[in-house]
This record gives C-alpha cells, sequence and structure tokens, in this order.
C-alpha cells in the first residue's frame, strides 16, 4: 500500500507522463500542477491542478475492522480516494498552442491511462521532497478516466478561481489511491482448531418487568422479579442489572424470575435478559444474545426514621432516615410529611439531598414543619417509599418532630 505521500506522488508523476508529449506538441511547452492561471499570450504550458478527493466507493469500507474488540490495531487503517484533477492549456491561441497541447494530453492518457512502477520512481527521482514514498508497491494500480462535465458544471468548477479567465481545460480522474495509517497492528498468533456452532436466531424480547406477588403489587426489597417475555430460555440465561451480570432462580420461555439482590438501589431501573452460549474446548461462556431494556421502579422502604432540630444554619428540623435498599452515593433523596391531624391536613415537601455515600441512612433537613406527628415518604431518584395503612387509615411510618 501507499503512505501519506501517495497523492502528491500520483500529481508528480503525472507530471512525468504528460511532460513529453506536451514537449512534442508545442517546442518548449511545460507540465507543471499550479492553480489555473488566465490565458493569453503566456508560455505554452498545461497546468495539472488537484481540485477536488472524494472516498472510492468500491474501497473505502475493505479495511473494515481495524480494531479488535479491546481496542487493539489488527489491520491497517486506510484511505481509498479518488483525485479529481483539472488539465488547463494555455499558450498562443493564433498557433493553437492550447488545442495542440489539448490533443497530446488525452492521446497519452488514453495510451496510458495506468501510472507504471517506472513512471512513479521516475517522479521520485525528479522530485527530491517525495523520497520515502511508496506508490510504486501499491497493488492496485492507479487508474486516469476522462471526467464528463456538462457546462454549467464547469462554470461552477471555474467560478471559485477568483477573478480568473477561462482556458482551455479538460478534467480527469485519478483512482484509486490508498493511503495508509503509519501504525503497526500487533498480530495474532494463526489459529489452532477452527470450531463452527451453528444456533437457531431466537432473540429474547421483555414484554414487562412486575413482582411475583402480583402486577398490581409495588417491588420493594426483598421482592422477586417476574420478568415476562418471550423466547426467554437458553442453555445459560442471566439478567444485567445496575451493570452486574446476576443468575435467576428460575427460567422459562415466558417468564424469569429473580430475587432482587440487596445490592440494587431504589429507584427507576432498567434490565436486560442475557443469553450466553458456550463455545470453545473446555466449553466457555461467550456473548449471545441480549433483549430490549425494560424499566421498573424500585420503592425504598422506611425501617426507621426520628428528627431533631437542627443548628443555626442551615436551622429547620433534621430527619434521619434509614431505607431499604441502600441510597447509592450520587442519589437524590427528598421526604415528605402530612399531618392528618391537621385541619385543614397539611404537607411539606423538603429540596432533594444528593447522597455523599452507599449507606442505608440520609439526613434530610425540612424547614418550617410545626411540631406534631407526621406520616413520612421518602423520594429516591423519584420512586416513592410506601405508607402503611389499617382498616382504611393511613397508619405509619410516622415521625415525631420537634
Amino acid at each position: 500500500m501507499s503512505d501519506q505521500l501517495a497523492i502528491a506522488t500520483v500529481t508528480a508523476a503525472l507530471q512525468q507522463i504528460l511532460s513529453p508529449a506536451v514537449a512534442q506538441a508545442v517546442n518548449g511547452a511545460k507540465v507543471g500542477f499550479s492553480r489555473p492561471d488566465g490565458g493569453g499570450t503566456q508560455p505554452a504550458q498545461v497546468n495539472a491542478y488537484l481540485y477536488q478527493i472524494t472516498p472510492n466507493a468500491a474501497f473505502r469500507n475493505a479495511d473494515l475492522p481495524t480494531r479488535r474488540s479491546d481496542g487493539s490495531l489488527m489491520t491497517k487503517p486506510q484511505a481509498a480516494l479518488d483525485l479529481h484533477y483539472l488539465l488547463t492549456f494555455h499558450g498562443d491561441d493564433t498557433q493553437l498552442e492550447p488545442q495542440r497541447m489539448l490533443g497530446a494530453v488525452v492521446a497519452t492518457l488514453h495510451s496510458q491511462p495506468l501510472l507504471t512502477r517506472q513512471s512513479i520512481l521516475s517522479a521520485l527521482t525528479q522530485n527530491a521532497f517525495l523520497a520515502g514514498s511508496n506508490l510504486a508497491d501499491q497493488i492496485e494500480a492507479v487508474r486516469f478516466t476522462p471526467t464528463s462535465l456538462s457546462l454549467e458544471e464547469f462554470s461552477k468548477l471555474w467560478s471559485v478561481f477568483f477573478q480568473i479567465e477561462y482556458s482551455l481545460s479538460v478534467a480527469y480522474q485519478a483512482s484509486v489511491v490508498l493511503v495508509e495509517s503509519p501504525d503497526t497492528p500487533q498480530e495474532a498468533p494463526p489459529v489452532l482448531a477452527r470450531k463452527l456452532y451453528v444456533v437457531p436466531f431466537r432473540w429474547p424480547a421483555i414484554d414487562r418487568v412486575v413482582s411475583q406477588a402480583g402486577a398490581d403489587q409495588p417491588i420493594v426489597a426483598g421482592s422477586t422479579l417476574s420478568i415476562q417475555g418471550k423466547q426467554l430460555q437458553a442453555d445459560t440465561t442471566l439478567v444485567l442489572l445496575e451493570g452486574v451480570e446476576r443468575t435467576p432462580s428460575a427460567v422459562a420461555d415466558t417468564q424469569v424470575l429473580l430475587p432482587l439482590p440487596t445490592d440494587v438501589h431504589a429507584g427507576v431501573k432498567g434490565l436486560q435478559v442475557i443469553q450466553k452460549i458456550a463455545m470453545g474446548s473446555p466449553p466457555a461462556s461467550h456473548r449471545g444474545f441480549e433483549s430490549n431494556v425494560a424499566p421498573f421502579v424500585l420503592r425504598p422502604t422506611i425501617t426507621a426514621i426520628t428528627a431533631a432540630a437542627a443548628p443555626n444554619p442551615p436551622g429547620g428540623t433534621n430527619v434521619t432516615v434509614t431505607v431499604s435498599p441502600n441510597i447509592g452515593a450520587g442519589q437524590r433523596a427528598a421526604l415528605i410529611l402530612n399531618n392528618l391531624a391537621a385541619t385543614p391536613p397539611t404537607a411539606y415537601t423538603s429540596a432533594a439531598t444528593v447522597a455523599a455515600a452507599d449507606s442505608a441512612q440520609v439526613t434530610i433537613n425540612i424547614p418550617g414543619v410545626p411540631t406534631g406527628q407526621y406520616l413520612a415518604r421518602v423520594q429516591i431518584d423519584g420512586a416513592e417509599s410506601l405508607l402503611t395503612a389499617t382498616s382504611n387509615q393511613f397508619t405509619g411510618p410516622l415521625v415525631s418532630m420537634p
């Protein structure tokens, strides 16, 4: 393949190919690669100007994949490019020099459309600044083909050359130039044994996640999740919850049961069913199929609550709440108090408190709450704890505010 000097080498090699034919067509004519210049009586010259590059459709993805799953380089990345040249012809129009040079260029590129190794090496010899270019080693030869541009396309192209008069010109495309990265890939050892595995395409899908106690029952610490869907059963079925792969207690094709682990925090959660495939000798689990992400709400449970007057500042009351499961570091906790004995009933809500550590306790400051006994609820990332009720009346949890 070729390196970062490939584009410049193609231009220099094009100059080497065209120079003899142009000089023969018009005595003393030369080939350059500068911007198109104005017309007039300037010396006879052909300008090969590279005005655009585009990705080559056939080779643009031929190097993929370039990296392994761990990020290491497996093949050299290469950019596949097409080079677009505008060849302009300048000379004495009374002697038809531009047209004579145009004929020579068209004839040369038609009879010799490929860049040969010899022409590339000759260009490197004439241009010391291209020393080190390895375009000559590229397996795919660079081919020049004329580009058919309409009058409108030609006028748009020439409009980018500000205040330059139009000169007789023709467009060519050089394809393909493969520019490789200088990075060296890490070679993997050869394959010792080939093993092919064929499995049916059965993608697991989760319809909903509810409590095993009933679809209308809240999910709290100690609940068992009922993950319902289709095609959930496989040789190895796991549940991904909070970034940890967990083993369910029971697996069927339409339902997976998972007792809630104690390290899962309250809030709105998402889980996936993961099906591993055993491959290799001895067999080892490999990544297989994964379901959609299904949400559920894990409600916190208040196991203890106390209140004490807070010093000034900040003032108000500090309420220490013990919950299950733990509040994770960075989770937001808010306290809601209701005094049903007051007339009319009163309610107070604290500002959100961000937990500093993974703990069962959090202290929440709430200002402006009168002395009395209140029903208490806590919200962890929007998931609200439950109140207990007896005979259609709420009975707890209760907190006495000083």
